[in-house]
């Protein structure tokens, strides 16, 4: 699963961890996110985010 990268703050979300602190599991991928899930460190929305290559 790939990585993804907040265009605003660089934060990195990385499906293997998840983000456990906003209810999502491990192994989630970047596409299941739930609709209202958002950057943890800036606030913003998976439209501000980009794969890594």
């Amino acid at each position: 699963m790939a990585k993804w990268r907040c265009t605003l703050c660089d934060y990195i979300y990385d499906p293997e961890e998840g983000d456990p602190d906003a209810g999502v599991e491990p192994g989630t991928a970047f596409e299941d996110l739930p609709d209202d899930w958002v950057c943890p460190d800036c606030g913003a929305g998976v439209e501000d985010f980009e794969p890594v290559d």
